[in-house]
């Protein structure tokens, strides 16, 4: 019985050592499974002769980062899977499976089993084990595991600078991917749900300025010729549209053409108002921008940007600043790059009614690796973007920098963990209050292969506060009191105004195509120029804090109407809704001058006045008939007589510029009106709460108008 446990014992040990070794796939050793062993190895050499497609992986000088040949993983993985399942203990075998997995967009986390098991049955597998397997554990969040890996391939690349400055870079970025993982940012990560994301891959999200309109890329079965890119084997990129309806995206819609083709089309940008989109178009691998407008309900073909943006290298993505008149975009392009794709700028030509030329934003922002997917925010200073230099956890992170009053950048922050990941995280926008932002991420309780994301920062907590008062000890029996007033939370919310609303005939109420041309009023200049949408009559404008606004909006055949909004520097984010009714030039027709501004209680015109001045003067030119009444307003307060005298010294004023300008004064009637015709009566004001909307009810009675008399 002694000698039977024995030899029981020795089996066993046996069969674990056999268990433990490195079997090769030789027909010798599995003699009792010939059919079998024959299967094994038919799909071992079809999934190695992929796999030698997809491998060596190779180093790239220009941007110093491994590229990796990995259209191949997928064709290779099945067979050798299936060639594993028969003989698990083959390390070269495991190696490869390991670094299918690590290439995969999915299953990065099984690479690690196989690599670990490689190096267990042979230490010396390849010269490169410890580096795969130190990804391995970077992506899986096992830093010290990854670091030691590291640690220990740098003495095999020790005489190869480029590698070793790799493998260096690595070991930072896991030090780096600790910290961060160690304080994470306040922020809730919510999936947008079924009816956007789908069991597709969404990724690339754009949206407008108030956040009502969300374009992205698909690759769904619903794309636009319904064909498969071989390549990939994966349906073609379209481009989608959701709108946001009582809180809620709507279910996405194909654009359909002519913005999409039976080829790829991605989504870049959207203008803020929305009526103008950058798109990516393939051409053949020469990969570049196309902007399409909204015209009405449909958009146009895209047209193919110039030369400026465009180049014969990569153009991938661009970004549109709130005014239009500036241009954030990627590009491959060689001459005067830092990296192998750079950020560049490029403004808006007045004479040429085209980009200008493009500038590179240099090396505060860009650096010798790769930078992707900008993103300029509406408050026209917030530059987001991805990138594989700076401090990054891992592949791209996403960035952010200030622009200074001189022009410069501030350096790129890091936006953290969870928003940032050890994998590549690209496709970041945020909304105008800086307080939501979306990304596309791959996530175990998705849809897809990628789905859409909601981020929604919370900004640092607030600390514990567990008494309101600072209790004095005056005396024990009668302590005093003093009030501790807590600083308020920093949310970083943006300063920023969106002036929203739709322009209409006042009588028809028919929406309007109209001009709308934003200035700084008291620099006398004209900031940009928009359209309203000609079907719906919406229109958007983004205001950021800190400026005296003019708003003039024309059509041929109405008179032209003007807003002001003066936004000082402190004005926190909100959303302005405001309808303008427009009015044809008809007798009686009364238009109130926003932008006529006097000195204090003077009827001495300041120089911010003269530009809405001006405009009427062209007004009356192109309509040399018309006769006007000119008319000044104040507020209830103050006496009658001094009230109706100090207006009727305005209206003359008014008279006396358009005079000087070359109007006829037989054309020009002044008006002194006081304080007879209140727009907001002081029973009205009486009746409002607070100061502020007081003050503003009399501002509106302090007013100059014209009215048509004949024309």
């Amino acid at each position: 019985m002694k000698y039977i446990f024995i030899s029981l014992l020795v089996a066993i040990f046996s069969l674990n050592v056999k268990a433990q070794q490195d079997t090769p796939f030789d027909k010798k050793l599995f003699k009792e499974q010939k059919d079998a062993f024959k299967e094994a190895e038919e799909n071992l050499k079809i999934g190695e002769k992929t796999f030698t497609l997809m491998s060596p992986e190779y180093l790239d000088e220009n941007t110093n980062d491994y590229k990796i040949r990995v259209s191949y993983y997928k064709e290779s993985l099945p067979f050798l899977v299936k060639a594993n399942s028969f003989n698990p203990n083959n390390s070269q075998l495991n190696y490869k499976i390991g670094r299918c997995y690590l290439v995969s967009s999915v299953y990065k986390e099984e690479s690690v089993p196989h690599l670990e098991k490689a190096l267990k049955l042979n230490p010396n597998v390849t010269p490169d084990i410890h580096y795969h397997l130190g990804r391995a554990y970077h992506i899986t969040m096992d830093f010290d595991k990854a670091i030691a890996a590291f640690e220990k391939h740098k003495a095999v690349v020790s005489k190869n600078p480029i590698e070793l400055e790799d493998v260096i870079r690595r070991i930072e970025q896991c030090k780096t991917a600790k910290e961060l993982v160690a304080n994470p940012v306040r922020v809730f990560i919510d999936n947008l749900g079924g009816v956007v994301n789908s069991k597709y891959p969404e990724y690339g999200a754009i949206i407008n300025a108030d956040e009502s309109v969300m374009m992205f890329t698909s690759r769904r079965n619903t794309t636009t010729g319904g064909g498969i890119d071989l390549g990939l084997n994966e349906y073609f990129e379209d481009i989608y549209i959701s709108k946001k309806m009582n809180g809620r995206w709507s279910a996405p819609e194909n654009l359909g053409s002519p913005v999409n083709t039976p080829e790829h089309d991605a989504t870049v940008a959207v203008a803020p108002d929305a009526q103008s989109m950058i798109i990516y178009i393939d051409d053949k691998g020469d990969g570049n921008l196309y902007e399409t407008k909204l015209i009405g309900s449909s958009w146009s073909k895209p047209k193919k940007m110039n030369k400026n943006i465009n180049t014969k290298y990569h153009e991938s993505s661009a970004s549109y600043s709130s005014d239009g008149k500036t241009l954030y975009f990627v590009s491959s392009k060689p001459d005067g790059s830092f990296g192998n794709r750079d950020i560049y700028v490029t403004n808006w030509d007045e004479k040429l009614q085209d980009w200008g030329p493009a500038q590179n934003l240099g090396p505060t922002i860009n650096t010798k690796y790769q930078e992707e997917s900008v993103l300029i925010h509406p408050d026209g200073k917030t530059l987001y973007f991805s990138s594989q230099g700076h401090k990054s956890m891992g592949g791209y992170d996403i960035f952010v920098s200030e622009k200074q009053a001189n022009g410069s950048w501030s350096e790129p922050k890091n936006l953290g963990y969870p928003i940032n990941t050890v994998d590549d995280d690209v496709f970041f926008i945020i909304n105008s209050s800086g307080r939501r932002g979306y990304y596309s991420s791959f996530k175990s309780d998705g849809y897809g292969e990628k789905d859409i994301y909601m981020i929604t920062f919370l900004g640092p907590e607030k600390p514990m506060q567990i008494s309101s008062e600072d209790n004095l000890l005056a005396s024990i029996a009668k302590p005093v009191s003093e009030k501790v007033i807590e600083k308020a939370v920093n949310t970083d919310a943006k300063k920023i105004t969106i002036l929203k609303g739709i322009i209409s005939d006042e009588k028809t109420k028919q929406p309007l195509g109209a001009s709308i041309e934003l200035v700084d009023v008291e620099a006398n200049v004209t900031l940009a120029t928009f359209e309203s949408n000609e079907t719906t009559g919406k229109y958007l404008v983004s205001l950021p804090s800190g400026k005296n606004y003019g708003l003039i909006i024309r059509k041929e055949s109405y008179l032209f109407h003007s807003e002001n909004f003066n936004i000082p520097e402190s004005a926190a984010y909100q959303e302005v809704e405001r309808n303008i009714e427009l009015k044809k030039i008809d007798i009686g027709s009364i238009i109130v001058l926003k932008n006529i501004f006097y000195d204090y209680n003077k009827a001495t015109l300041r120089d911010a006045s003269k530009n809405e001045l001006d405009r009427l003067v062209k007004l009356l030119n192109e309509n040399p008939t018309i006769k006007i009444e000119l008319s000044a307003h104040t507020d209830s307060r103050g006496g009658d007589k001094y009230n109706e005298d100090l207006s009727q010294k305005r209206a003359q004023s008014c008279v006396d510029y358009l005079v000087k300008n070359g109007i006829a004064a037989d054309r020009l009637i002044s008006k002194g009106y006081g304080e007879s015709r209140l727009v907001i009566t002081d029973a009205e004001i009486a009746k409002l709460k607070f100061e502020e909307d007081k003050e503003a009810a009399h501002q509106e009675n302090r007013r100059t108008e014209f009215k048509i008399l004949s024309k």
